[in-house]
């Protein structure tokens, strides 16, 4: 399986549009993680990305007749860019068949590169159908981001690189994973040249689709998949990529939101570069990597995927940022509501530096408090302050890791309901387009009444929405249904203890 991917990697004709982009040393990331930190660096690719690499490999092996037809392709960004650019340097029309979501900086830079462009649906999934069914209709080449040996081979070319530039001993690789293209492609070239050097993949936590597809050894397909890295939200890995790599990876690790962040503050921190959240990926695997398994001095290299990050979404990841370092604390805590608690709980704060305060009255009694506060980034940190809460008397729940409390709740503190409900909760990803929000409300036809409804923008193709509707139990089934059918991602939250606590009237 690997040799015969070799002569396609060494032929690749990727050098023509693409750069052969540096290995950067990563020194306050090797400090702090006690190893030798790298960063494959492409971002600096003219797309910002590594697709134009495979995306140019198989435009260029296209036939004359093929390219007198042109290419087609279905893309969120990336992949659309490298093929939009490959097409031009070719002298080849191109069409690209990009969801309505997509941002508009993105639809801009494949025109701005001479493709024609078609918006069409609300996911990758609904435009990559109509692009194949172009395709068929006006005879183009369709030029699939993942799931082809040319785009494969054209992808290795970066693990070609990785051991040219670093001829030294390689103890791990780490590169992010989607639809496997990539990973694909520095498998064969690696494991054929070097063996000895691991590769290892890294997927969000909820979008693993290679991860579950080794755990159930065939190709599975998850019912819904994280957009917050859109760059790799895969439903299912590609066939071809997951028959090169299934036998010769050495492990995928997965990661969250808050670590993910927190990656990309580190590759700035390092490079005064900003990596879009799914180029951020693979060094938030290698730090969870070397946190897991205590490596040290050893040489680890991450592959900064990419960096088409919308500005707008700078702000969410700065947010999380701090929690995904450990650097952040929020609380939920009891207070007595009595005269110099406030005061009290401050003093044993002590010195911490405190990110956020939120409090209403709503009890004559108690006082329920969410509060931020720095830390030092340890767990024994932690459970420090916590303790130290608890023997003065105060509850104390901790809600670092509710993800509720950080998309929405902390927004919210105060919005308590003033009487019994009998509401059910949801957390939605909302899709990002003129009419959404219309068209989800025409769907639910009156049908429930919305008691609660929070939404948040952060600058990407979805948006994160909270809703609370008055409905009997029985009836959630038919209400999943319309989110099916809408196609939104949701979880019930109704017991998650951040929505109790601060807006459904619950007491810890």
């Amino acid at each position: 399986m690997l040799a015969k991917y070799i002569e396609r990697i060494l032929r690749a004709r990727v050098y023509d549009v693409a750069e052969e982009t540096p290995l950067d040393f990563a020194p306050n990331l090797s400090k702090r993680l006690g190893n030798a930190v790298y960063l494959k660096r492409e971002d600096l690719q003219p797309v910002f990305s590594f697709k134009l690499r495979g995306a140019y490999n198989k435009i260029a092996l296209l036939t004359e007749r093929e390219r007198a037809s042109g290419v087609i392709a279905a893309s969120a960004g990336n992949h659309a860019q490298g093929v939009a650019l490959s097409a031009q340097m070719l002298g080849i029309t191109a069409l690209i068949v990009m969801p309505r979501t997509t941002p508009e900086i993105k639809v801009n830079s494949v025109r701005g590169r001479g493709a024609e462009t078609i918006l069409h649906g609300d996911s990758y999934d609904e435009a990559y159908a109509y692009a194949r069914q172009l395709a068929e209709q006006k005879k183009m080449t369709f030029i699939h981001p993942y799931d082809d040996p040319d785009v494969i081979a054209g992808q290795g070319t970066v693990g070609m690189e990785i051991l040219r530039q670093k001829t030294g001993s390689i103890n791990a690789i780490f590169v992010p994973v989607g639809g496997g293209g990539l990973i694909a492609g520095i498998t064969a070239y690696v494991k054929f040249v070097r063996p000895e050097t691991k590769i290892i993949g890294v997927e969000p936590d909820d979008a693993d689709c290679l991860n579950q597809a080794l755990k159930a050894r065939s190709r599975v397909t998850l019912k819904q998949v994280g957009l917050f890295a859109d760059g790799v939200a895969v439903r299912q890995i590609g066939e071809e990529p997951f028959n090169v790599v299934r036998d010769y990876i050495d492990e995928v690790i997965t990661v969250n939101t808050d670590e993910i962040c927190a990656a990309i503050k580190d590759i700035f921190d390092d490079t005064r570069s900003v990596a879009e959240p799914a180029g951020a990926l693979a060094l938030a695997g290698l730090k969870k990597y070397v946190e897991v398994t205590e490596a040290s001095d050893q040489t680890l290299i991450a592959i900064e995927s990419g960096a088409n990050i919308n500005f707008d979404r700078l702000r969410y990841v700065a947010e999380r940022a701090q929690v995904g370092e450990h650097r952040e604390l929020l609380l939920a805590v009891n207070i007595p509501e009595i005269p110099g608690s406030f005061l009290n709980f401050c003093r044993l704060l002590g010195n911490r530096n405190v990110t956020e305060f939120n409090y209403r009255y709503f009890d004559a009694g108690q006082a329920q408090v969410f509060v931020g506060v720095s830390s030092s980034g340890s767990g024994a940190d932690k459970a420090e302050l916590v303790n130290q809460l608890q023997t003065q008397g105060f509850q104390v729940l901790d809600m670092t890791a509710n993800d509720l409390a950080k998309e929405h709740i902390r927004y919210m503190v105060g919005g308590h309901t003033p009487c019994q409900l009998d509401e059910i909760v949801y957390s939605l990803q909302f899709p990002e387009r003129p009419g959404a929000l219309l068209g989800f409300l025409s769907a639910l036809g009156g049908r429930w009444n919305i008691s609660l409804f929070h939404y948040r923008n952060h600058g990407a193709a979805f948006g994160l929405v909270l809703i609370g509707l008055q409905m009997p139990k029985a009836e959630s089934h038919a209400f999943e249904a319309c989110l099916d059918e809408l196609g939104f991602g949701y979880t019930e939250e109704t017991e998650n203890p951040a929505y109790a606590l601060f807006a459904g009237g619950n007491k810890m």
